[in-house]
Parts: C-alpha cells; sequence; structure tokens
C-alpha cells in the first residue's frame, strides 16, 4: 500500500466530494504515520525525505540550501528525477527578507478594531516574505494589530504530511504556546496549506491532556486571510487587471473557502476568471512535485493549459506551494491575492507584476 498512500496528493478533493462525509484526510494522515514507523524505505528515499522534513522547516538553513542549489542548477540534466524537480523549482533570486513581518508587534493605523496573530511560516518567509508584509499593511491599514511570534516558524504542517508525527506536533506545540501568550482575537494564515493543519490542531491533539484544550482554541481561532478579511469593511478601489484565479486545493477543499478570495479581488474592481477544471491539484502538494515528479510535472502541465486560455494579466493563488509550481512553468505573474488586495488598498505594487 505504500506506493499508493505516497502518490497520494492530499488534495481533499475526495472530502469534498465524498456525499457520506468520510474524513479521508485523517484517514491519509493515519496511514501516513503508521508507515513512517513501521515501514522501511530505501535509503535514497529516507535520505531525501529527511533532508526536506529537516530543511524545509528551518528558515535560515533553507535559505542558505536555495542558494547552494542555484549554484547546482547548472548540473540538474544529469542527476535524478527527484533532485532534478527539487533544482527545477528553486527560484531565480531569493526575495531580501523584509523587516515587515519579522517577529514584533505592528499596531493598527488609527482605532485599533482587534489584534491578531500572523503565521511567519517557515517556506513562504523565505520563497517570498513580501506575502507576509501585504498582509500586514493591508491589516494596519483597516485597523488591526499584527503580532508576529518570534518562537514560531514551522506550523508543523510538512513534516505531518510526510507522517513524522513527532516533529509535526512538537512544532504545533510551540506555535499554540506563541499565539495564546499573545492574546489576539484571531490568528490568521496567508498558507492555505499550513491553514488546513492549524484548523486540524484539535483533532491532532485530541488525546492530549495538555494540549486539547489549548490547541481546540487554536484551531477555531485560525482563519484564512481571505476568510478574514470577507468579514472587514474594505476601502473601495478600482484596478482593472484581468485576473485568472487558481484556487488551492488545501483551500478550497481543505478549508471549503471557495468564493471569498474572488469576490474580494472582484470587490477592488479586477476582473477575475477562473480555468476549467478549477478543482483539480496544480501537483505542489508540499513535498510532493519532489517526491512524485512525474506525476507533479503532469498536473501542472494540465492546469496551466487550463489557465493559459484565459488571456489573463496575472495568475493569483493563496498558497506558496501553488505558486511556486504554477510559475516554474509559466512566463505570467503568479501572486498571493493578499498581494494584490494591498495594492488596490494603497499599497505598492507586486514585484512580480
Amino acid at each position: 500500500t505504500v506506493k499508493h498512500i505516497d502518490r497520494c496528493l492530499s488534495c481533499l478533493s475526495c472530502m469534498t466530494t465524498c456525499p457520506s462525509g468520510v474524513n479521508y484526510m485523517h484517514l491519509v494522515d493515519h496511514a501516513r504515520e503508521h508507515i513512517e514507523k513501521t515501514y522501511q524505505r530505501p535509503w535514497a528515499d529516507r535520505a531525501l525525505r529527511n533532508l526536506l522534513a529537516f530543511t524545509m522547516v528551518r528558515p535560515s538553513l533553507f535559505r542558505l540550501s536555495l542558494m547552494a542549489a542555484r549554484l547546482g542548477k547548472f548540473a540538474a540534466p544529469l542527476l535524478p528525477p527527484r533532485l532534478r524537480a527539487m533544482l527545477n523549482l528553486v527560484p531565480k533570486a531569493t526575495r531580501a527578507g523584509n523587516t515587515l513581518g519579522q517577529p514584533g508587534t505592528y499596531p493598527a493605523t488609527g482605532i485599533e478594531k482587534g489584534r491578531v496573530a500572523l503565521l511567519k511560516g517557515c517556506v513562504q518567509s523565505v520563497i517570498d516574505p513580501e506575502i507576509n508584509a501585504a498582509t500586514i499593511r493591508l491589516l494596519n491599514r483597516i485597523g488591526f494589530t499584527v503580532v508576529v511570534s518570534g518562537g514560531e516558524t514551522c506550523c508543523g504542517s510538512l513534516p505531518h504530511h510526510m507522517g513524522k508525527e513527532y516533529d509535526a506536533r512538537a512544532r504545533a506545540k510551540r506555535s499554540i504556546d506563541q499565539w495564546l501568550e499573545a492574546k489576539v482575537d484571531a490568528v490568521v494564515i496567508t498558507a492555505s496549506g499550513c491553514g488546513t493543519t492549524i484548523k486540524d490542531y484539535g483533532h491532532m491533539f485530541r488525546d492530549d491532556l495538555a494540549y486539547a484544550a489549548k490547541a481546540k482554541a487554536i484551531s477555531a481561532q485560525a482563519c484564512d486571510i481571505t476568510e478574514f478579511l470577507a468579514r472587514q469593511t474594505l476601502p473601495a478601489a478600482q484596478v482593472k487587471r484581468r485576473v485568472a484565479y487558481h484556487s488551492a486545493c488545501s483551500l478550497q477543499h481543505g478549508q471549503q473557502v471557495k468564493t471569498s478570495p474572488q469576490a474580494l479581488l472582484r470587490q477592488m474592481g479586477f476582473e477575475v476568471v477562473e480555468p476549467a477544471e478549477s478543482h483539480m491539484c496544480c501537483g505542489s502538494a508540499g513535498t510532493y512535485n519532489i517526491l512524485q515528479p512525474e506525476i507533479a510535472a503532469q498536473l501542472r502541465d494540465r492546469k496551466l493549459a487550463n489557465l493559459a486560455v484565459l488571456n489573463a494579466d496575472i495568475i493569483a493563488s493563496g498558497n506558496i506551494g501553488c505558486s511556486t509550481q504554477l510559475a516554474s512553468g509559466t512566463s505570467i505573474p503568479v501572486v498571493h491575492t493578499v498581494q494584490l488586495l494591498d495594492w488596490a488598498t494603497g499599497g505598492p505594487k507586486p514585484e512580480k507584476i
């Protein structure tokens, strides 16, 4: 069964489709944990998985690994498929760390309406720190103080989906403690893959007497940035750009957030179009595009073909994994939804556009 579980994207389309409400997400998570504990993988597979699980959740180390990968990109054609896929996904340049998004408290502009925590995250904070910077600017602008905790980096999602539950839970506990200490009204997340896991903390810690109630409280506070903004009043805007919206699987299937991102963009004046087969995965799926590169590439090309016929100026997505995956196969700028909302309401134009 290992091959078949490994080939599961965790796109969670089955969760949307199943008329009986079977929680396939929990079943697959359980299977992955069981495999990790009981199955002896070939050494090369085991080494790659351990490398990814160790490196990607540590932003400083991940940044260094990207620098090294760029130097070795010339050798990509000579490498095995998985290593070649990993190098091909490396962005041409890592954006400089934005001080807006580093640990600290960012006060609201004018009268404070509330106080929220923002997930700093691991991979996204390295590949595109401007996403969280745009989020802070926008939330401050509409009256919210934003707290970025210093002790939080990875929410546990990446090791969780690789079956490495000990590491996943340790990182989740660290995040839970930080957010409870911050005393916030909501935990806002800009990477939908992380959001799906954080909203499931209550289930993850259901048998942990010390953390069950704490985890449940954080899960109840967690929301995607577009969910949070849909409850607020945003300044009026009229940005005349044609945007193809790619709905990340973790957002539409994992969190059942299906309309608020598009509605917010239209509210800002963007012309929003959606591709055929919008329910299908782009092939990113966390580390899937590295561990299953052939299938991931087929899914990416199919998704990009559906996006190309829309003749859009910009592709918008709510997940860094999707953005990186799509950007590896198109010249159309791929940005986060919140970057467009920030731009429309007075923030800087995204660098990629």
